[in-house]
């Protein structure tokens, strides 16, 4: 057993424009760390937390990571089990990226790597749920899973966790741009529509099912026909400045498909090959810099680790 652990959980992209809480990926950056070492007083205190500006809770009840670690460490029966966690923030809050869904993995993944790994990252994934359900009041891993797990994840069921891992085609990249604007999740949830169109329904299902085979078969040319969100797009683009010519910015450049980030208000592009990619986030930066709105470009092959330990001692 190791007796301190620094462990990184990645950026996610929820939703990949045709799988509304049901898909995700991972990205290699910007992301979330958490140091968890063991201590003589029995149970979890959450000692620091950097990069919040004074936003989150030491009480690890009310925080995401202390949360889920607390979670997994009664799951595995050592709920006395003395541990100082540590949580720094290295990425924005409201991005649209998964901030707190990559503290919850965070967290369980110390807790599991502290205690040299007893159970697999999928059977901790409940309780990183639950962590990140302190901070958004719902239960669902579309963020969540594929911080922990890495990955192309495809949530058929959120209650029971039936998540699967889909295939990632070689060249496949992403280009993500947060502009520094606000899009409160409530906000973006309030915006939809109860209700879908039965043409809709079809399109859209057409859709999903296009883009997975398309990831299957490695078929850019199927990928990029798919990633049209005929449902959510179209009423959340008003919360994001300027979106229609960020995403027309993309495409031009060569991304086979681009859209909303989660609630937004990050964008995401799908690329065939790097330097495809880095066209397409630079001039979706671009767009959004016309503007004048300050922004962020994260450029990246799928994260297909998630979660992971990068000090140990």
């Amino acid at each position: 057993m190791n007796q301190e652990v620094r462990v990184f959980a990645p950026a996610t992209v929820a939703n990949v424009a045709v799988g509304f809480d049901i898909l995700g990926f991972a990205i290699d950056g910007p992301g979330d760390e958490v140091i968890a070492r063991r201590t003589d007083r029995p149970g979890l205190q959450i000692t620091c937390i950097t990069g919040d500006g004074g936003k989150l809770p030491l009480e690890a009840e009310k925080n995401t990571a202390g949360f889920a670690a607390r979670r997994l460490l009664e799951q595995l029966g050592e709920a006395a089990l003395g541990v100082e966690m540590e949580i720094h923030k290295k990425m924005p809050f409201g991005s649209g990226l998964g901030s707190s869904a990559a503290s919850a993995a965070a967290g369980v993944m110390a807790i599991n790597a502290l205690l040299g790994m007893p159970v697999p990252k999928l059977e901790s994934l409940h309780c990183a749920v639950l962590g990140e359900q302190i901070a958004d009041g719902a239960y669902h891993a579309d963020n969540v899973a594929p911080a922990l797990l890495g990955g192309i994840i495809l949530i058929r069921a959120n209650q029971g966790l039936d998540v699967h891992r889909l295939p990632i085609p070689s060249e496949l990249y992403a280009a993500v741009v947060y502009p520094h604007v606000r899009v409160l999740t409530k906000d973006a949830r309030d915006v939809l529509s109860p209700t879908t169109t039965l043409p809709q329904c079809i399109q859209q299902t057409g859709n999903l099912g296009g883009l997975i085979v398309g990831l299957y078969e490695s078929d850019y040319a199927l990928i990029g026909r798919s990633l049209e969100d005929v449902i959510i797009e179209p009423q959340r683009a008003q919360l994001i400045p300027g979106f229609a010519t960020v995403k027309q910015s993309a495409l031009r450049a060569g991304a086979l498909g681009c859209s909303i980030s989660g609630a937004g208000p990050s964008v995401f592009a799908l690329c065939k090959g790097a330097a495809t990619a880095h066209r397409a986030g630079e001039a979706m930066q671009k767009a959004f810099l016309n503007q004048d709105i300050p922004c962020d470009l994260y450029v990246s092959p799928i994260n297909q680790e998630g979660a992971k330990t990068i000090e140990r001692s």
